[in-house]
């Protein structure tokens, strides 16, 4: 006699469907990449900051929660101007707490993209890795056994993308507290810098220049924070090192 076969649930989503929001992500992101960037600008910045401010001081409430709700879906969609809004974040609020306001809009945004790859490709990805051999396997049970530093290290690098340390999490079953932790906390440094150049736009715009969108990368402000990337990567460096000996 055979067995019957195990039927799919009735109510379980169709795979198409689960990797919609992901694919409207990437789509919104590729349309805003081309029709925004001209808006979301330094220049539409300097043009309008009479108006935000006066906005700012009649609404001071209603400015933090419309600012925190366009920072979560420039993020969430992969817009361009997060460096801009960034700034936008320190000369409406100032460094503190603007910084605060950037970061939660940032973290927000972050958890979107990686709820949305999670639901479309992490679980069968991440099921397919937990059956897998060889290299994908070490590679899998490194991030397993690493996990608060790998978050720590991806968001604490300049050279990685915001939206694919955002997806690396999600494909590799990372739970979604840790991934929120470990973002808000993660981007901290770089924020505060971005924050405190955009607190001091005031007297760039009254000299009519720009901002030095550069700084992160001066010895000053890189070091320290490779430095705290380096304490990340530690605990992976000593237990390698443990194995090994």
């Amino acid at each position: 006699m055979t067995e019957p076969k195990t039927q799919t649930p009735k109510d379980a989503p169709h795979p198409m469907l689960r990797r919609l929001p992901i694919m409207a992500i990437l789509a919104v992101a590729l349309i805003g990449a081309f029709t925004l960037r001209d808006y979301l600008s330094f220049e539409t910045l300097a043009q309008n900051r009479e108006a935000l401010l006066a906005f700012r001081d009649a609404n001071y409430l209603m400015t933090v929660l419309v600012f925190v709700l366009a920072y979560v879906v420039i993020v969430g969609f992969s817009l361009p101007g997060a460096t801009i809004a960034t700034l936008t974040g320190g000369f409406l609020f100032a460094t503190f707490p603007g910084v605060v306001f950037n970061v939660t809009g940032a973290t927000i945004g972050a958890t979107i993209i990686f709820l949305a790859a999670r639901w479309g490709l992490g679980e069968k990805l991440a099921a397919r890795m937990e059956t897998s051999e060889g290299k994908v396997k070490a590679i899998k049970d490194g991030i397993d056994e690493n996990q608060w530093s790998v978050l720590f290290l991806i968001r604490l690098v300049p050279a990685v993308p915001f939206f694919v340390a955002n997806l690396i999490p999600a494909l590799v079953g990372v739970p979604l507290y840790r991934f929120v932790i470990s973002t808000f906390v993660g981007i901290m440094p770089g924020a505060l810098v971005y924050t405190s150049v955009g607190a001091g736009l005031g007297e760039v715009f009254a000299r009519g220049e720009t901002p030095d969108l550069g700084i992160i990368f001066e010895p000053h402000i890189l070091l320290p924070i490779l430095g705290l990337a380096a304490l990340a990567a530690l605990p992976i460096v000593l237990k390698r090192f443990k194995k090994g000996a």
